[in-house]
């Protein structure tokens, strides 16, 4: 059965780093297209960075230069580095196998001042 597991969200202070950890199971995440998401409260689910397959990765301009998204095959793993946190990046995040549909529980990030 196919499923998604997030983590390493937490409470951190405006321009501070975090590290989300997606690991994938019951399918290769390297075979799909792979996407973060996040929600803050009150707020509908906005899209927030694609990795392809081949390794080309997409940002909604609000994060771009302060978010990276990696890849490690050998683990099943997707990563997103969030450098810069800012108070709007506080919401919950997830990944998603973008062809599947599939979502992770997601995991809490808390941007503080």
């Amino acid at each position: 059965q196919a499923q998604l597991v997030e983590s390493g969200g937490g409470l951190v202070q405006s321009g501070g780093s975090l590290r989300l950890t997606c690991v994938g199971s019951g399918f290769t995440l390297s075979d799909v297209i792979m996407t973060w998401h996040r929600q803050a409260p009150g707020k509908a689910r906005e899209w927030v960075a694609t990795f392809a397959p081949g390794g080309a990765t997409f940002y909604t301009d609000s994060v771009k230069g302060r978010f990276t998204a990696s890849r490690d095959d050998a683990k099943n793993a997707l990563y997103l580095q969030m450098d810069n946190l800012h108070l709007e990046d506080t919401a919950v995040y997830y990944c998603q196998n973008f062809a599947s549909q599939l979502w992770g529980q997601g995991t809490q990030v808390t941007v503080s001042s």
